[in-house]
């Protein structure tokens, strides 16, 4: 499926840069193949606009911006957080004002994060409860360019089978290639998957599952959240919670922007931010070498009987439903694939 042909997918909420580096100025982004521009509104709310001046279409973070509005480095044309143009430096004061603005876009900050809808979103950015719980630390983890889709890695995310043998240097064990099943709930927002895994426990990863054991478990709630967000709600033995979030934000076709968060039920002195950043870096970049090695082109057919007999394939044939589901429920008769 090619992310940037479905119009469906532009009503849903993707996280793009932190909010603080927009507090310095406008920044670019593309998301799903559109450049947008990024920057704080007069009342400090994130605003996003299509990156061209409607002027002669100079880049508009290629600018600044003067008390909330964004102004074009090119000419000075002035706009407002909705698109609208307010300035024109080489207009008289009574020379009559064109109408002119440039496309907005709808913009929140949560969790950090700049999250924008190209088109007016289906569903509100999902809760992440724990930001607001002071018995949690939130953890910045990863914000990475992978060339892959983002139904891979989502699709990877809830995959148990490759535990043995994609991360047998870090907590899989090839011994056990057999995994454990997901019990599915589907829901209105995706599904929610329940399961109990057995891992290795190298020392490495003492402090992070709050047990010296060679091997422990790890009772795992996690959630997709269509289209593209997964939360992995992780308990050890030890009272442990081990919650990550991540969005793959569809850059083009074949390239996405990995946003993962870290939520914690400890202190910093239990397992410091850099051990907890280095551990899962390592798993993270064990799943990313094979990802970016797969077709980024990932073909939404539940009939593949290839894989409808592995049943650790059900969560991605489950994805793979529901996403059609949706794209016909909004009038997408095609979906648009490379090859």
């Amino acid at each position: 499926m090619l992310t940037t042909k479905q119009k469906t997918l532009r009503h849903f909420w993707y996280p793009t840069l932190r909010v603080e580096e927009v507090t310095a100025g406008p920044k670019p982004f593309r998301l799903m193949g559109e450049d947008i521009v990024l920057f704080l509104a007069e009342d400090g709310t994130p605003a996003a606009l299509e990156d061209r001046c409607c002027h002669r279409t100079a880049k508009l973070s290629k600018g600044w911006c003067d008390e909330g509005r964004i102004v074009c480095g090119y000419h000075g044309w002035t706009y407002r957080a909705d698109g609208l143009l307010v300035r024109i430096p080489q207009f008289d004061p009574e020379q009559p004002f064109p109408q002119h603005r440039v496309k907005s876009y709808h913009a929140a900050a949560r969790y950090g994060y700049v999250w924008v809808a190209l088109e007016e979103p289906l569903a509100p950015v999902f809760d992440i409860p724990e930001d607001t719980d002071p018995g949690f630390r939130r953890i910045f983890q990863f914000y990475e360019s992978w060339n892959t889709a983002p139904l891979r890695l989502m699709e990877n995310s809830f995959d148990n089978a490759h535990f043995a043998f994609v991360h047998q240097a870090t907590f899989g064990d090839v011994k056990q290639p057999k995994p454990k099943s997901y019990a599915i709930e589907e829901t209105d927002y995706g599904f929610k998957a329940t399961t109990v895994v057995d891992i290795l426990n190298p020392p490495a990863a003492h402090a992070v599952t709050g047990t010296t054991e060679p091997t422990t478990t790890r009772s795992m709630v996690n959630h997709w959240y269509l289209p593209f967000a997964r939360r992995m709600d992780m308990t050890y033995p030890s009272g442990i919670r081990h919650i990550i979030i991540n969005v793959a934000t569809p850059v083009e076709d074949g390239e996405i922007k990995l946003v993962q968060l870290l939520y914690r039920n400890d202190a910093e002195a239990d397992c410091s931010t850099e051990k907890l950043i280095a551990w899962d870096a390592t798993i993270v970049r064990e799943d990313k070498d094979v990802l970016e090695s797969t077709s980024p082109d990932a073909i939404l057919d539940v009939q593949r009987r290839i894989e409808a007999h592995m049943p650790s394939d059900r969560p991605g044939l489950i994805m793979r439903k529901r996403l059609l589901e949706l794209l016909h429920a909004h009038g997408e008769q095609e979906v648009t694939y490379a090859y």
